[in-house]
């Protein structure tokens, strides 16, 4: 089909011009004398992507769920209990990675469409008197459900139960899109992925891990190997890695953590925000309601979108897919067929978000859902709009010229 695909997946996301360009090199020497220069400052400038001043990031070739196994295994041992809560497919499947490496997870089961229960995790914490439980795993961003939980809530319930338990957060579709604060919330392992709000492709693993991560990491006995923190910290110190590292992600990464600062990280977490309200906003004209039950649980970084009782929504996004050539997100588990998903994170404007909702309005009426062509693309229309960013069209001009 003619045309470029509307990517509208939760991940990977549409990749910037600019960052392809920075990894359309030759190849390039891994162990040169003058690799260090470029790789310590972006290591270290990640650290300003987590705000965090006195963790590390260590980046391995993988993907998130690389990141969440290297969290797991260089922090803690086969036996040890962790808390954790399943409310969509991603918590679900780190939960599974925790059972496959021997751990004991004390499971908080949660309705889908709603987070973390901040408070309940508080009442376990305050009555695991032994302190048995050695870490509590926080989803920020279930994407599946397009639900975000409140970390710093959490991190407030560890300490009014005066629980010495680290903190865990699988932040692959939130970080670098939603506000994430490290240092502050206490999150002693955060785990990402290049290919959402880094706005790369597929292939890198990041992963910030607090002092009080590093010092578990001495004597946790998870068998591991090529997540290894201690051959990362050993090399990462001169400039150089393990093993052969993805230098052509690597200059990407370089670029994206550029355009992030560039932009500012709070207009960046305000960016998402203002998209995805419009997005919401097409969804109560449909007439339709999101899966995350509500606004508080409301996520910045993709909406699922509850279909009619009797239509199914992975139907709707093959349909989208053949005919439009528009890429939605499935619906997953649980909410497969339930749910069709629009992700919006990353390299995206208004006019590039209202393809989507465009494109999902016509494929919903395609099936057969009732809803009128048009309203949901005018309430985005609308909402971006009015909270547009003021322009002075004469300097503007002026200063093209």
């Amino acid at each position: 089909m003619p045309g470029r695909n509307a990517l509208f997946i939760p991940g990977p996301t549409n990749m910037p011009d600019e960052i392809r360009l920075a990894m359309d090199i030759s190849l390039e020497d891994m162990r040169a004398p003058d690799f260090p220069g470029f790789t310590i400052q972006l290591l270290q400038d990640l650290k300003t992507i987590f705000k965090t001043r006195s963790g590390q990031v260590f980046v391995f070739p993988g993907t998130g769920t690389g990141g969440w196994e290297a969290a797991i295994t260089n922090t803690l041992s086969p036996g040890d209990k962790v808390l954790a809560a399943r409310f969509g497919q991603f918590s679900h499947l780190w939960i599974d990675l925790c059972q496959r490496h021997g751990l004991e997870v004390e499971i908080v089961d949660v309705e889908w469409g709603e987070g973390v229960p901040a408070a309940r995790f508080g009442e376990i914490l305050a009555g695991d008197t032994a302190q048995e439980i050695k870490a509590v795993l926080v989803c920020q961003n279930e994407t599946a459900t397009g639900v975000t939980s409140d970390v710093a809530a959490v991190r407030a319930a560890m300490d009014t139960a005066g629980h010495p338990a680290m903190l865990y957060v699988d932040g692959v579709s939130s970080i670098a899109s939603i506000d994430f604060r490290m240092d502050e919330w206490g999150v002693d392992l955060a785990v990402s992925g290049s290919q959402k709000g880094f706005m790369l492709p597929t292939g890198l693993a990041i992963v910030a891990a607090s002092q009080k991560a590093l010092a578990a990491h001495k004597t946790a006995k998870c068998p591991r190997c090529f997540f290894d923190f201690s051959d990362m910290i050993r090399t990462n110190k001169d400039g150089y890695f393990p093993y052969t590292p993805a230098t052509t992600l690597l200059r990407g990464l370089r670029v994206s953590i550029d355009m992030l600062l560039a932009e500012g990280l709070e207009n960046v977490f305000a960016r998402h925000h203002r998209l995805a309200e419009g997005v919401r906003k097409a969804v109560r004209a449909w007439g339709l309601d999101l899966c995350a039950k509500s606004p508080e649980w409301y996520s910045d970084t993709v909406s699922a979108i509850c279909v009619p009782e009797g239509f199914d929504g992975n139907e709707l996004a093959r349909l989208a897919y053949h005919r439009y050539n528009l890429s939605l997100g499935l619906g997953l588990s649980k909410v497969a067929g339930k749910v069709f998903r629009i992700g919006h994170l990353g390299n995206l404007n208004d006019l590039m978000l209202l393809t989507a909702i465009a494109g999902s309005e016509m494929a919903m009426r395609d099936l057969g859902i009732p809803v009128e062509l048009g309203t949901g693309v005018a309430a985005a229309q609308e909402h971006y709009r009015q909270t547009a960013r003021p322009v002075d069209l004469k300097r503007a001009v002026a200063a093209s010229m």
